[in-house]
This record gives C-alpha cells, sequence and structure tokens, in this order.
C-alpha cells in the first residue's frame, strides 16, 4: 500500500476516533429535546412539605376545630400578639379556676379580687355576705379537674380585646356547716362534681399579662 493511501487512512481513523469522543461527552440532540424531568417522588415530597409548612396551627388545632370561627379568632389574637401561646393559656386557665373557686367557696375573696372582673366580683360578695348573714360556713377542699375544654373564642380586632370561654369540670369535697357546727349541706367525703363554663377577656399586645374572668356560667 502506498504512502498517500495509509497517511489517508490513518486520518479518516483519528476523524472517526474523534466524532466518537464528543458524542460521549456532549451527548446527541437530535430536533426537539424533552425537558429534564427531576427524579420520581421529588416533586411530591416538594408539595409534602409545603404543605407542612403552611398548614394548620397545631397549638389551635389541638383545641378547636379547624376553621371554626373560635380557630379564625385565636388566629387573630396571635397576629396581634406573636407570643401568645392557647396552651400557654389553658394551663393557667387550669390553675385560675382552682384559686378562684376555691377562693370563693371559702370566701376569701380579697385574694383573687384583682382576677375578677367588677360585676364578677360583686356577685361573689353578695353570694359571701348572703351565707354570712344565715350563719353558714362552707369546707371545701379542691380534688382536681377530670375535663377541661376550649368551649368559644372571640376577638375584636378594634380595641384589640380577646375573650375566650373555657368549659371546666372539677371535683371537690363540699360541705356546709350551720353555727352549731351541723352539715346542712353536703357530705364529709363525699366528692362533689362542679361544671362551670367562665369567660377570661384580656387586651392583646399590652404589658400586663393577667387574663381577667368576666363571665361564669353552666
Amino acid at each position: 500500500m502506498n504512502s498517500p493511501i495509509l497517511q489517508l487512512l490513518v486520518l479518516a481513523g483519528i476523524a472517526i476516533f474523534l466524532i466518537l469522543r464528543l458524542r460521549s461527552v456532549l451527548g446527541t440532540r437530535d430536533g426537539y429535546e424533552a425537558p429534564q424531568v427531576p427524579p420520581a417522588g421529588l416533586d411530591e415530597r416538594k408539595r409534602k412539605f409545603d404543605v407542612i409548612e403552611g398548614g394548620p396551627d397545631e397549638d389551635i388545632t389541638d383545641h378547636v376545630e379547624d376553621g371554626s370561627d373560635a380557630a379564625k379568632a385565636l388566629a387573630r389574637m396571635k397576629q396581634r400578639e406573636p407570643s401568645f401561646a392557647v396552651g400557654t393559656f389553658l394551663s393557667g386557665a387550669r390553675g385560675a379556676y382552682e384559686m378562684i373557686l376555691m377562693g370563693f367557696e371559702r370566701g376569701e375573696l380579697a385574694e383573687i379580687k384583682p382576677f375578677l372582673a367588677d360585676d364578677v366580683y360583686e356577685v361573689f360578695a353578695e353570694v359571701v355576705e348572703a351565707r354570712e348573714k344565715k350563719g353558714l360556713k362552707v369546707e371545701a377542699d379542691f380534688v382536681g379537674i377530670r375535663e377541661m375544654t376550649l368551649h368559644a373564642a372571640d376577638f375584636h380586632d378594634a380595641s384589640g380585646t380577646a375573650e375566650i370561654s373555657v368549659k371546666f369540670v372539677g371535683e371537690l369535697t363540699y360541705i356546709v356547716r350551720d353555727n352549731a357546727g351541723d352539715v346542712v349541706e353536703g357530705k364529709e367525703g363525699k366528692v362533689k362534681t362542679q361544671k362551670d363554663i367562665w369567660t377570661f377577656e384580656r387586651e392583646m399586645g399590652v404589658n400586663d399579662p393577667n387574663w381577667i374572668l368576666v363571665a361564669t356560667g353552666e
């Protein structure tokens, strides 16, 4: 084989080799190229993450139905005062219930007066005074709270005033004695069930953290 033909074959081989190398590095492109598809499940995982990130506030939905009027009111309270937490409020309400209830039953109103609205205090005071005039004395001990649920919530945007109603089912021992010391109501050692719906009020976004009892009922 003569030299010119040999050189031509060598050059052709080099050209073919270079073309194959370029195809392996750059890939091919034949007309329309489909868009890249992410790994299977990536979009689904991202959607799930977005739902979790912007989902319901469990501090609210743990206590009231999602989308209810109470849930919306609690959300607006949080907007006005970001540090407010429903769970923390309910823990405080539990302690307030025992303190106020026992203060009323024992006639020790001075200690609980700062936590009562004026009209609530007046009603409590009238009941205590009527008992004293009849010579009656209440002996009561708090046993515990069997049930406590958030009953209702309302928020007044103009004033920033929040109202939260809580249903309590408490248990206590309770007897009433007359001047002679005889039991006229209740039975010693017997546990009495006390059912109440109390409404607490507070202006959100202010420095005073205390909630005030503004209404009682059953």
